[in-house]
């Protein structure tokens, strides 16, 4: 193999995730969700999993409250997430993904699961599997540094 830069393997993750999201996007267009992207996806899944506020979904998908309320903000007005009065704060509103929003989320993760059975398919299981483990303690690594940096900026 060739040498391989940090950069070009930036770039072979971002293609790679690209190409997924492109096919996910036109599948959702497909299924009479136009102009919904993963990121939105992502954002009703993080919804459904419990984060109910900008600040909490934000979190959660790792952006900033403003862009998560933006996101909050165009998935209410297309109808996929609604917000309701919080019983335990009335000053509060709480996120809920609409049945429209579960219907898209569904029909998002199948793309997903298709993408990702076709590429263990025609890359080999094995191989995908490697990839998966690979990326797994990457991401644990990451998660690593970040607590040390805010352990650092604590002190």
């Amino acid at each position: 193999m060739e040498d391989l830069t940090g950069a070009r393997f930036a770039r072979l993750l971002l293609g790679a995730f690209d190409a997924m999201a492109a096919e996910v996007r036109a599948e959702l267009t497909r299924a009479g969700h136009p102009g919904l992207t993963v990121a939105n996806e992502l954002a009703m899944q993080a919804i459904d999993a419990g984060a109910d506020s900008a600040s909490d979904l934000g979190r959660a998908i790792g952006v900033s409250r403003q862009a998560a309320a933006k996101t909050i903000a165009s998935l209410e007005a297309l109808g996929y997430v609604a917000r309701a009065a919080d019983a335990a704060d009335g000053r509060r509103k709480q996120l809920a993904v609409t049945d429209l929003g579960r219907e898209a989320v569904a029909v998002g993760a199948a793309a997903f699961d298709a993408i990702y059975e076709r590429w263990k398919a025609t890359q080999g299981a094995e191989r995908v599997a490697t990839v998966v483990k690979a990326l797994d303690a990457l991401a644990l690594d990451a998660l690593a540094l970040d607590a040390l940096a805010l352990d650092a900026l604590a002190r």
